[in-house]
């Protein structure tokens, strides 16, 4: 008896697999079929290395893998050894595309972060209390623009503004840390949005723009000294308590780290009153990576995992705004009152950068 159910029992087995066989089933995990190289902001680092990211791209056919770059210098790499560069603003994208022999891509924008400007709680008070920043919150305000840049175009000391006597911590000349604006986006985009304001709120076009804003854009950078190469470093200094005391960000980096429920630390978000907004734009190079842009744009799932790591998609404010309302003491998830300006042309842009680092 024994022996005829073990028959019967591997016939019903035998059977099962065939029928799987025949019907197309397929029992096993569906996996990726195409594995794809790209180049990217460093800002975009996280989000691609999430499991629950490596996944969703995983059940759409594709495992990607990731090098980092400034965005601004992506063209200078061997691109034909990549699928796809991802720069952190629409700006170098053409000069991407000429580099690697696919001009005329499609290119997509799937997400963009504004820039904000991350304080020391004592450093925000004392701009507040100068008419340099205006406070909205404990954590939060505008930097107000104009103001600043005349301080620091009188490079004014933090030992010069009124009550900062307080603060042992706040010693000579005050300035904002940025990243090196000839090869990194976050600091080109921070020049972009500065010469607008000193050019009398108006795009730099043409040589005489050049030369009226070159002046303070060298202040601007010729203070920090040794520039860092991308946001993530000088982020992570502020975070762990350390760093200059006024950090250019993305508020992608905010964003996530106060929905990843970590400790933001004596830090207050302060947005420019006037920004140049940052769409990451997704330049395919191999045909294997033609579809990835769109996907990263328009997949629910991984539209979800992207404002879990701070980024706002494209027509996608709302879901953007309840997924952080739990923190809106430090964001502006409307961008109220602030003027979001074009960005110069790439080549004035980088005539700027040459101008500002001297």
């Amino acid at each position: 008896m024994r022996r005829i159910l073990g028959i019967a029992l591997a016939v019903l087995l035998l059977g099962g697999v065939i029928a799987v066989a025949v019907l197309g089933g397929d029992p096993a995990p569906r996996t990726a079929t195409k594995t794809v190289k790209g180049v990217i902001g460093s800002e975009k680092s996280e989000y691609f290395r999430d499991p629950d990211v490596v996944k969703a791209l995983a059940d759409k056919g594709y495992t990607v893998k990731t090098e980092t770059s400034g965005s601004w210098s992506m063209d200078q790499l061997a691109l034909k050894e990549f699928d796809f560069a991802f720069p952190g603003s629409s700006e170098p994208a053409p000069e991407i595309e000429a580099a690697a022999g696919v001009k005329g891509a499609q290119t997509t924008k799937p997400f963009f972060s504004p820039l904000v400007v991350i304080a020391r709680s004592n450093a925000a008070k004392v701009l507040a209390d100068n008419g340099l920043a205006k406070m909205t919150g404990k954590s939060s305000g505008t930097l107000l623009m104009t103001p600043y840049l005349k301080a620091a175009d009188e490079k004014r000391s933090w030992q010069q503004l009124s009550g900062s006597a307080a603060f042992a911590e706040l010693t000579g000349t005050v300035f904002i840390k940025t990243t090196d604006p000839a090869t990194s986006n976050s600091g080109a985009l921070f020049l972009a949005a500065t010469s607008n304001v000193a050019n009398g709120n108006n795009v730099v076009s043409d040589q005489a723009g050049i030369d009226r804003t070159a002046p303070l854009m060298q202040k601007l950078i010729s203070v920090q000294g040794a520039l860092e190469p991308s946001t993530d470093d000088p982020f992570r200094a502020f975070i762990s308590g350390s760093g200059e005391p006024l950090i250019l960000a993305y508020e992608s980096q905010v964003a996530a780290l106060l929905q990843q429920k970590q400790a933001p630390g004596d830090m207050v978000v302060l947005y420019p009153d006037t920004t140049v907004n940052s769409p990451h734009t997704f330049v395919p190079i191999s045909e294997n990576a033609k579809e990835l842009g769109s996907l990263l744009a328009t997949d629910p799932k991984l539209r979800e995992l992207a404002i879990r790591h701070g980024f706002r998609p494209q027509n996608g404010v709302p879901n953007f705004t309840a997924a952080t309302s739990a923190h809106a003491a430090y964001l502006n998830p409307e961008l109220t009152g602030i003027r979001q300006v074009s960005a110069p042309t790439v080549k004035i842009l980088m005539a700027l950068a040459a101008r500002a680092k001297g």
